[in-house]
């Protein structure tokens, strides 16, 4: 027999090899274990190969492609002083991101007022990205990962028309009014900006914050239709 290692040859129904010393039965078992932490990696790799060359799911992303490209060209142009209920995307794709921006207010709560007050724009932020991340590293889903990319974008640019209205106070809001001087609600970005000095920017911020939202949102559909054009994703 030959050692499995080092390949040394050596009479059959030896315990260890004569030469390196590995015990036989104990690199078997290691060998079995690595093997059937491959499997799962290697099967879903072969499927998503089986599912690229599927001529249903190209139809069927490019379609997806067009559709999130004709609601970037609603949201990207359309101007930064207006309530997102104006427009039908926009109030759709909000009514998707605000449970993450309430369950952010709770999940910050505990760092303080300030921090409450923005977890709300951060938990609606941080929801794509954990999604970008998983798609990526977990089940190597590039197009769903660019998918996501592409909603993360569109999260940040849910929160211009909020921003922008830090020193107009006029979107109606959820919750009840203390410690606001909203007539609608508490308003997050009117005490973020006046805590941090910085309300008079408040125009500034929203048109910088629509300007990232907006390049990301396009380049995860550049990213999109790279995968697409590539034979393999």
């Amino acid at each position: 027999m030959n050692c499995p290692k080092c390949g040394y040859r050596q009479p059959d129904g030896d315990l260890e090899c004569q030469k390196c010393g590995i015990i036989f039965a104990k690199f078997e078992r290691v060998q079995k274990r690595r093997l059937q932490a491959q499997k799962p990696v290697e099967v879903e790799l072969l499927w998503q190969m089986q599912e690229a060359a599927n001529p249903v799911y190209k139809v069927g992303r490019g379609l997806l492609l067009l559709t999130l490209a004709w609601l970037s060209w609603s949201l990207v142009f359309s101007p930064i002083d207006y309530w997102q209920g104006n427009v039908a995307a926009r109030s759709f794709l909000h009514a998707i991101n605000l449970p993450f921006h309430e369950f952010g207010h709770l999940m910050f709560r505990a760092f303080g007022r300030l921090m409450a007050s923005m977890g709300g724009s951060l938990g609606q932020v941080l929801m794509p990205l954990v999604c970008v991340v998983v798609l990526l590293w977990k089940t190597r889903d590039a197009f769903g990962a660019a998918v996501a990319f592409w909603w993360l974008g569109e999260s940040i640019l849910d929160l211009v028309a909020y921003i922008n209205d830090a020193l107009s106070l006029s979107v109606p809001l959820l919750g009840g009014n203390e410690g606001s001087s909203s007539p609608y609600g508490f308003h997050d970005w009117e005490f973020i900006l006046t805590e941090t000095g910085l309300l008079h920017q408040a125009h500034v911020i929203a048109k910088t914050t629509h300007i990232v939202g907006s390049s990301i949102m396009v380049v995860a559909m550049l990213w999109m239709l790279l995968l697409l054009l590539r034979k393999r994703n």
